[in-house]
């Protein structure tokens, strides 16, 4: 760690600190993930409540992402009224509460948040009491000066204000310990907040992935790095225990999954667990009791070992507001170290329950919400959305025959994903595009037949039901390839990024054909290349289109950076989907445009 880096943090701790008498209150543990480091005569009580990949879900998500083991659930108005709840019976039993997360709180939004560049987001977390939070990748969509501008405040410098009411910023501290600018080594935000509980300080250390460069868009993070995880968090845990702070929380977007049996998992245990987060909390110094994570949306609460061999526990509470992780912690007074933590996830149910333990549904089969689960405070933002949005997010722009899944198939195709190529394809037809390609991580809904959020009639989609599908704004570029960069390009779908093995097969538009095998080397696994029946030429240039994510070297895609001739075509990728939509109906994909041979 640079050493103009430790020179830059100031924290100001009393040499004595306060003293208190504990609450009489017996502190009763739950009954989820538990640990205890010591013994202690005077335990200080704490109450950490968090959730992580918020995604500007100002409404109940649809869907699967809607559903916990089939309880439906999310949304900020419910969320807001089960976390007020929890810090309410907290408060009423002598503890302090801290409300934190993990990232991801906004990017890929649904349209009420998207349109207006995530301020309703910021502004009804804020008003649900969220103290500080990790930033996440999906933090630097729109870059780093964006990002700064949700946490400081003040309006978006081309759009302006659309509401018509300023933008005050973030009241809660977004936390980048491990984002430092190029030049000065700093962080770009803070790198740690310390709140008192009872007395005992606590610090709370945030940061993202350090991967984040390769599934962010590059354009918007030149002027910074992403440092290793286990270092950044063990050198300010390290410095701040100098200072006198033995306690730390860690909180990080990044994070790992249950894996079945069982199924379905309880969304407090820890079930077959792996991931990217043992790894980092493996090398974790002691003064971590706990680590709040995310990235995955997946749902845990694990006890795992850090570098000294004890268990530190980690918590998820999956993702869209539909959990929120319950944390409860004692501190020694004089030792200023954690005597325990123990974690439990709650649903934040937003349904109606029925005798019988399932949940009402109208007659389209949609859950019915329950209004005394609305928290009043976050309504009224929502409400002022919801009404400036809907014009547009209700504008039927098109008609689809069926169902369009973005789920792929085995050789890694979606029906969503040709849809998408295509309509990629031929909305810069002007340009002379030849061929289009599509990240399948930038799909993030399917298109429904029956679904009818503004009441359209089955089979109409909406502006809104498009942009759920392709939320992040991204531009659309044809760039000149030559045949031997394409298959260059094709071939980095198989050799990972960010330092991770997943694969990204990229969704190809109609005419372009190839098998893979992936038993061959890297670099020899695509064959058969061709578009519409002729073999690709090595030595002759084709026009591509992509979106500027990867036309940027986005997902590892480093190779689509080598194109030539870049043309921008006007507005963004959802503009293309519904130039396609509008020009129907359209019908899925027939996901037969590859083939996996190994």
């Amino acid at each position: 760690m640079p050493v103009a880096l430790a020179a830059a943090v100031t924290v100001t701790i009393p040499l004595t600190l306060p003293s208190s008498t504990p609450s009489a209150e017996a502190w009763t543990p739950m009954t989820s993930v538990q640990v205890d480091y010591g013994a202690t005569a005077a335990p200080v009580r704490g109450k950490l409540l968090s959730f992580n990949d918020f995604h500007g879900a100002l409404e109940p998500p649809v869907g699967s992402g809607g559903l916990v083991n089939g309880v439906p659930a999310g949304g900020v108005e419910y969320l807001a009224t089960h976390v007020k709840r929890l810090r309410a019976d907290a408060t009423a039993g002598g503890e302090t509460v801290i409300t934190a997360g993990a990232g991801d709180l906004v990017g890929g939004t649904p349209l009420i948040s998207a349109a207006f560049h995530d301020e309703p987001s910021i502004e009804v977390l804020s008003k649900l009491g969220l103290d500080l939070s990790s930033v996440g990748n999906h933090e630097f969509d729109e870059g780093v000066d964006e990002l700064k501008r949700l946490q400081r405040g003040g309006c978006h410098p081309v759009d302006g204000c659309q509401d018509g009411d300023g933008f005050a910023g973030a009241k809660f501290k977004y936390l980048a310990a491990n984002v430092v600018d190029k030049r000065s080594r700093l962080p770009i935000l803070r790198p740690f907040e310390i709140k008192f509980v009872d007395g005992v300080p606590v610090a709370f250390i945030g940061m993202t992935l350090e991967g984040t460069p390769s599934i962010v868009n590059p354009a918007g993070i030149k002027s910074v790095e992403f440092l290793d995880e286990i270092k950044t968090a063990n050198f300010y845990a390290g410095l701040l225990s100098l200072l006198g702070v033995k306690a730390s929380v860690l909180l990080i977007h990044e994070g790992g999954q249950q894996n079945a049996p069982p199924t379905p998992q309880d969304p407090s245990s820890c079930a077959n667990f792996a991931g990217p987060i043992t790894d980092i909390v493996a090398g974790l110094r002691p003064e971590f009791g706990a680590v709040v994570s995310g990235h995955t949306h997946r749902f845990y609460s694990c006890a795992l070992p850090n570098a000294a061999g004890v268990n530190t526990v980690v918590t998820s509470a999956g993702s869209n507001g539909t959990l929120v992780t319950d944390i409860g912690f004692t501190l020694d007074r004089k030792s200023r170290k954690f005597a325990s933590v123990q974690a439990r996830n709650v649903v934040a149910e937003n349904g109606v329950k029925l005798p019988d333990g399932t949940y009402a549904k109208d007659a389209a089969g949609n859950f019915l919400r329950n209004p005394n689960l609305v928290d009043a405070d976050a309504k009224v933002l929502v409400d002022k959305y919801r009404a400036a949005v809907a014009p547009l997010a209700n504008r039927v722009v098109g008609d689809i025959t069926a169902n369009i899944s973005r789920t792929a198939d085995a050789d890694g195709e979606s029906p969503l994903g040709d849809v998408i190529a295509d309509a990629q394809l031929s909305y810069t037809a002007s340009a002379g595009a030849q061929i289009a390609l599509m990240n399948p991580g930038g799909i993030r809904a399917d298109l429904s037949f029956a679904n009818s959020p503004g009441g359209e009639a089955p089979g109409q989609v909406t502006y809104g039901e498009c942009f759920t599908v392709q939320p992040f704004n991204n531009l659309v570029v044809t760039q000149a390839f030559t045949g031997a960069q394409l298959k260059e390009v094709l071939e980095q779908q198989f050799v990972g990024f960010g330092g991770q093995t997943v694969q990204r097969i990229l969704q190809v538009s109609a005419g372009l054909s190839y098998s893979y095998d992936t038993t061959r080397a890297a670099g020899d696994r695509v064959s058969g290349l061709s578009l519409n029946g002729a073999p690709i030429d090595p030595a002759t240039t084709y026009k591509v289109t992509t979106n500027d994510f990867l036309a940027n070297g986005g997902d590892g895609f480093t190779k689509l950076t080598a194109g030539t001739g870049r043309v921008t075509a006007p507005g963004f990728d959802v503009d293309a989907l519904v130039a396609l939509v509008g020009a129907g109906p359209v019908s899925p994909g027939p996901s037969n445009r590859f083939t996996k041979i190994a």
